[in-house]
């Protein structure tokens, strides 16, 4: 396989079609939207009145953490989460999205929202997810005005530690024609297993819908386990523990416990978020996180942003953090989109469309610039 002469630079990357399988609405807020939505609602709870000190005060080590963990990192969600509970608000954040993922070169994203978490003003499930459907469809509509093409769908979200996700999965089903691709369940692992939501996922396999569950980042091999065989789910989010049921050995050979193997011989994809595993403790550095393992042994690897105002990142972000980490060319960063696309959650003949129209052609055209058209030769593995 052959490999550029010289490492990718940001402007490249963020030309690059990008696919997002994993990314939080609530978790990407532009610190200006969130200071205005503040000022217009007489809110003091934010910790920092200048848009710059807020991004930095989201993207720092909880205080006090000696170790990153998983709640931590979630607990930084109470102020943004205060401010979203209008349909303006919700409908704001959702067009700034889908802008601010365009201009970063996505063409197909699915966005995780929790109606759950949007409802104390007063606003029905159903209220928020029209507001974040109109949200979407104004941003599409301005993305194209500057010539960008972007796709993107919605999953909705019902939080582990609640007791509806019954009632989120049917709302999913009830909005499923209508920009809402699947049922997802978020969250701590620790102490609430997704087996605890067996009956919303039994719903969602039975309507002949689409289920993918946070599971392997804040709680072990278990976690993934329950996912994918009590709970049937399609895709994995986060996962990143999975690297725990392989052994590698000095010699880069390895041996997959069970589970990892049937993950991978499943196809099951991952929705790796490697920034967000190094800012929740999951993982000390980027070069520790096992996506470069997962990717040797061809796993079904997708590269995510998570949150992207709390982790600081956006997918070019995450895509020069494994360039600069494991020397990855272009080759890689196709193979990573490519899966993703083939993993997304609308129909086969859109993935395909996607995938040869859009896709395949943008990484042709830019290959060009480094090391011409014969590095495309890899094949494809589904």
């Amino acid at each position: 396989m052959r490999r550029t002469m010289t490492r990718l630079g940001t402007d490249t990357i963020r030309r690059l079609p990008k696919v997002l399988l994993h990314d939080h609405l609530d978790g990407g807020v532009r610190p200006a939207t969130l200071l205005d939505l503040a000022a217009q609602a007489g809110y003091q709870g934010l910790p920092e009145t200048d848009p710059e000190r807020l991004r930095a005060w989201f993207t720092a080590p909880t205080s006090g953490d000696v170790v990153r963990t998983q709640e931590g990192h979630l607990a930084r969600f109470t102020p943004v989460l205060d401010l979203l509970q209008t349909a303006p608000a919700l409908s704001r954040v959702a067009t700034e999205c889908v802008q601010d993922l365009a201009e970063d070169g996505v063409v197909y994203a699915e966005v995780k929202v929790a109606p759950e978490q949007h409802t104390r003003e007063g606003l029905t499930r159903e209220q928020v997810v029209d507001a974040v459907l109109e949200g979407v469809r104004v941003g599409t509509a301005k993305a194209r005005l500057f010539g960008r093409r972007i796709d993107v769908r919605l999953l909705l979200t019902a939080m582990r530690q609640a007791a509806d996700s019954l009632e989120i999965a049917d709302l999913a089903v009830r909005y499923r024609h209508d920009g809402v691709v699947g049922f997802d369940i978020a969250g701590p692992e620790a102490g609430y297993p997704p087996t605890r939501h067996i009956s919303a996922c039994e719903y969602i396999k039975r309507e002949n819908f689409n289920l993918t569950l946070h599971a392997g980042e804040g709680f072990g091999l278990s976690s993934i386990w329950e996912a994918i065989q009590w709970c049937g789910a399609d895709r994995l989010g986060q996962a990143v523990r999975i690297g725990d049921d392989i052994a590698v050995a000095d010699d880069g050979s390895a041996k997959l416990g069970q589970l990892a193997a049937y993950v991978r011989d499943k196809r099951i994809p991952l929705e790796l978020c490697p920034t967000s595993s190094v800012s929740t403790g999951a993982v000390r550095d980027i070069s520790e996180h096992p996506v470069d393992v997962l990717r040797r042994l061809r796993f079904r690897v997708t590269v995510n942003t998570d949150n992207r105002l709390l982790d600081g990142t956006s997918m070019t972000g995450e895509f020069t953090r494994l360039v600069e980490a494991f020397d990855y060319g272009l080759d890689t960063l196709r193979w990573f989109t490519v899966n993703a696309m083939k993993s997304a959650f609308i129909g086969h003949d859109e993935r395909l469309e996607l995938i040869d129209g859009v896709i395949k052609p943008g990484y042709a055209g830019l290959s060009t610039e480094h090391v011409g058209a014969a590095f495309f030769r890899m094949e494809d593995s589904w």
